[in-house]
């Protein structure tokens, strides 16, 4: 079911969701400073593009919280608020409930990237 999940996710919405969390590691590495934010970024487009079979898995620490402060101010808001619109438009329909639950998974984890697994 997760393979036909993420088909499905990939073609309907998620390869856009995906090629913007690209885009913000592109960003985030054309600073020294900002490849291991970028990395980050990379690691969780490759979620975004098939997440159906994934869970993830907070966890927590002072630099992962320092982190994750810098990172909602420069780019976890508009990435969560894309994931929260994606997400509330899929879920008008019932076939859609599925996809919109992914989106808001991925919403919280715009918000807090830093410290967290994915298993």
């Amino acid at each position: 079911m997760s393979i036909l999940g993420n088909i499905l996710w990939f073609v309907f919405g998620g390869a856009i969701s995906g090629l913007s969390w690209c885009l913000a590691g592109v960003l985030w590495c054309i600073s020294i400073v900002g490849i291991p934010v970028g990395l980050q970024c990379f690691k969780i487009a490759g979620l975004t593009f098939f997440p159906f079979g994934k869970e993830v898995i907070y966890g927590g620490g002072a630099g992962s919280l320092l982190l994750n402060v810098f990172w909602i101010i420069l780019s976890g808001l508009p990435l969560a608020l894309e994931h929260l619109v994606f997400g509330a438009i899929l879920c008008v329909t019932i076939v859609g409930i599925p996809f919109g639950l992914q989106q808001f998974k991925l919403a919280k984890l715009a918000l807090m990237p830093f410290g967290a697994a994915v298993v």
